[in-house]
C-alpha cells in the first residue's frame, strides 16, 4: 500500500472468512478421535504463539497494527538477529506442516494454509533472496514513524515519548543496515536508499518539532531536541554511504526465472508457467489499449493516443492533487451506497495529506490504521513531484482529475481503505494482521474498472480514459516485472514501455521502471485483479443475479487477505479450474 506499503517482507497473506469455509478433501484414513481433539485444541495455541512471536521479532510492525506496548522499538537487524528470525520461521513452518489434515477441523486446515503462505513468503525474501543484505526496501517501511505522528491513538505527549524512544533506536538500527547491505548494489537500489534515508534528516529537524508543538512539557521537548540530531545524523550517514557507492553500482537486480517462479508460488500460491502468465498480461494490456483508442476517438477525434492522454492530463483537479482528492472521497463513498455495490462496515474516514519526504518514491499510498487501533483515521498520502526535476516534468507528474479519481478509488473508496475496514473486522485475529500483496493490490485495482462499469462518470469518455490510464500503468508493471527479472529487459526499456504503452509522464515512467527492479512482485496489481475477475465470473455463474455482485464483494472481502487461490477454493468449493 505505499503501493508497497504492504511491505515486500510481510505482504504474504492471511485471514479467515466470515462465512464457513468449505471442508477440505477427506483424508484416506481417519485419525483417532482423541488425537484429533488434541491436535485441534493445540492448533489455536500454536497459531497465537506464532502471531505474538512475530510481533516480538518485528515490534515496528506490531505498532502499526496497534499494539502500542511495542512503541518505540525497532527489530534486531544484526546479522545474528536476522538469522534467528529465519530459524524461527523455519521451525514454525515444520511445526505447522506437522499438523495433519485428518487431525484438524476443516477451518483449521484452511488457517494452516494461510500460516504456511505467510511463512513461505517471509522465508523467500529473507533467506532465498537475501533481501536484508541487498535491498534498502527491506528496511524502509519498518523505519517509517508516521504512526506516532499522524495517528491519535494516545495523548500527544504519550506519542511524543514513543517517538523519542524510536529516535533513540535509529542510530543502532542504521549501523546494522550499513553492516548488512553489501556493496556494490544495483543502481536503482542505491537511488531508492539515498532518497529514502536522505529524506529523514530535514524532516526530523524541521517538521517534527512543529508536529509536537502543542506539547506543554518543556522537559519532554528538550529530550526530543536532544534525540533528533543523532537520529538525523545517522540517517544522513546511511544516505551518504549509499551515495558513495554510486560509482560502482551495478545493473545486477534480476531474480532470474527460477526465483521469480518461486516468488509467485511462495507468496501468492500461483503456479502458472511464466510464458502463459506473460501472455495473459500482454492480452490484458492489448484489451485496455483497444478500449483507450475507442474512448479517445470520442474525446479527442483524429488525435494520437498520446495527444488524447495529454488532453485528459491537462485537466487538473482544483487546488492541486491533495485538495482534489479530498473533494473526491465523499462522492465515491456515496456512489457505493447509491449503487449498492458493497457493504461499508463502519463510519471511519480517510484523511488526505502530502506524503512525507522519506516516502515519495510513488505518487500515492494509504497508511491504514491497524486492527488494534479501533476508530483511528487512516491517511491517504499524495507525493509532490521531485523538485530536482524540470518544471515540465513536475507539472506533468500530477495526474489529471479523472486519473486522480481512480487513484482515490484505488486507495480509499472502495479500494484499500474499504478492504481494510472489512479485514479489521475479521473474526479470525490472525487474518486481521497478515494481508497479502495480490489480494490487497488486486482488489484495489479491480475496483477501478468495477466502478467505471457500475457507471462512475456517467459514461464520459474522459472519465474512462482516467480509469484506463491507471489500468495501463499496472499492465506495464506486469510485463516489466517479468521482463526485468526473467528476460534481460533493461531499466531503460521498461521506462520506454511505461511512456509509450502506459502513457506515463517522464517522472512517473522513471519511478515505475526503477520500482520494478526492487519490487519484482509489483505485477500483483494486474495479476490479482485478473484472478478476482475470473473468480467473480465463476462465482456469479453459480449465483446468478445482479444483486449478487454485492454479495460477491462482501464475501470476497470477508477473507481478510489470503492468497487469492485459497479464496477461490473457499468460495467455489474446489481448488480445480484456471486462476485466470
Amino acid at each position: 500500500m505505499n503501493s508497497l506499503r504492504l511491505s515486500l517482507l510481510l505482504a504474504a497473506v492471511l485471514s479467515l472468512p466470515a462465512c464457513s469455509p468449505k471442508p477440505a478433501a477427506p483424508a484416506t484414513e481417519a485419525a483417532p478421535a482423541a488425537a484429533k481433539a488434541d491436535a485441534s485444541s493445540e492448533w489455536p495455541v500454536f497459531l497465537k504463539r506464532f502471531q505474538e512471536d512475530s510481533f516480538i521479532a518485528n515490534p515496528a510492525f506490531a505498532v502499526t497494527q496497534g499494539r502500542h506496548e511495542f512503541d518505540g522499538q525497532l527489530p534486531d537487524w544484526t546479522a545474528a538477529g536476522i538469522e534467528k528470525e529465519i530459524n524461527r520461521l523455519t521451525a514454525a513452518r515444520a511445526t505447522a506442516a506437522a499438523f495433519a489434515d485428518a487431525a484438524l477441523m476443516p477451518e483449521q486446515r484452511y488457517e494452516r494454509e494461510y500460516l504456511l503462505a505467510v511463512i513461505d513468503g517471509n522465508l523467500f525474501w529473507m533467506r532465498d533472496v537475501g533481501m536484508p543484505f541487498r535491498n534498502p526496501a527491506y528496511y524502509s517501511g519498518t523505519l517509517d514513524p508516521s504512526v506516532y505522528l499522524t495517528r491519535p491513538y494516545a495523548p500527544v505527549d504519550v506519542r511524543l515519548k514513543a517517538f523519542i524512544a524510536y529516535l533513540k533506536a535509529v542510530p543502532a538500527a542504521t549501523a546494522n543496515i550499513r553492516a548488512n547491505l553489501k556493496m556494490p548494489l544495483p543502481k536503482t537500489f542505491v537511488t531508492l536508499g539515498v532518497n529514502g534515508f536522505g529524506g529523514y534528516p530535514d524532516f526530523f529537524r524541521k517538521d517534527v518539532p512543529a508536529i509536537f508543538a502543542e506539547v506543554k512539557d518543556e522537559a519532554l521537548k528538550t529530550e526530543l531536541k536532544a534525540a533528533i540530531e543523532p537520529a538525523a545524523k545517522a540517517m544522513q550517514e546511511v544516505a551518504s554511504w549509499l551515495k558513495s557507492g554510486e560509482a560502482k553500482a551495478t545493473d545486477d537486480f534480476a531474480l532470474g526465472p527460477d526465483k521469480f517462479t518461486a516468488m509467485l508460488k511462495a507468496t501468492e500460491r500461483v503456479t502458472t508457467p511464466l510464458a502463459e502468465l506473460e501472455a495473459i498480461g500482454k492480452a490484458d494490456l492489448a484489451r485496455n489499449l483497444a478500449a483507450l483508442k475507442k474512448a479517445c476517438d470520442v474525446f479527442a477525434p483524429k488525435q494520437s493516443l498520446k495527444a488524447c492522454m495529454a488532453k485528459e492530463s491537462a485537466d487538473k483537479a482544483k487546488g492541486g492533487a491533495v485538495e482534489g482528492a479530498r473533494a473526491q472521497l465523499a462522492g465515491l463513498r456515496q456512489f457505493l451506497l447509491d449503487k449498492n455495490l458493497v457493504t461499508i462496515p463502519g463510519e471511519e474516514q480517510a484523511l488526505v495529506a502530502e506524503a512525507p519526504p522519506y516516502q515519495r518514491w510513488n505518487f500515492a499510498y494509504i497508511d491504514i490504521a491497524g486492527p488494534y487501533d479501533k476508530g483511528m483515521p487512516s491517511v491517504y498520502n499524495i507525493a509532490p513531484p521531485d523538485p530536482k526535476w524540470s518544471k515540465k516534468e513536475q507539472a506533468d507528474y500530477t495526474p489529471g482529475k479523472n486519473a486522480l479519481l481512480f487513484t482515490s478509488a484505488h486507495e480509499v473508496w472502495p479500494g484499500h481503505f474499504l478492504q481494510f475496514l472489512h479485514a479489521n473486522r475479521s473474526p479470525f485475529e490472525f487474518g486481521r494482521i497478515f494481508v497479502g500483496y495480490a489480494f490487497a493490490e488486486g482488489w484495489a485495482h479491480y475496483t477501478e474498472e468495477m466502478m467505471w462499469d457500475a457507471g462512475l462518470g456517467d459514461g464520459a469518455p474522459e472519465t474512462h480514459i482516467g480509469q484506463l490510464q491507471e489500468a495501463l500503468l499496472r499492465n506495464v508493471r506486469f510485463v516489466c516485472a517479468i521482463g526485468l527479472h526473467t528476460q534481460g529487459m533493461t531499466v531503460q526499456q521498461c521506462e520506454t514501455m511505461f511512456r509509450d504503452e502506459g502513457f506515463q509522464d517522464a517522472g512517473n515512467a522513471r519511478q515505475q521502471a526503477a520500482r520494478g527492479t526492487y519490487d519484482p512482485a509489483y505485477l500483483n496489481y494486474t495479476m490479482g485483479k485478473l484472478m478476482i475477475m475470473k473468480l467473480k465470473a465463476d462465482w456469479l455463474a453459480k449465483h446468478p443475479g445482479a444483486d449478487n455482485v454485492k454479495a460477491f464483494h462482501d464475501q470476497f472481502l470477508s477473507y481478510g487477505g489470503p492468497p487469492i487461490p485459497l479464496v477461490r477454493e473457499q468460495m467455489l468449493g474446489t481448488a480445480e479450474g484456471p486462476l485466470f
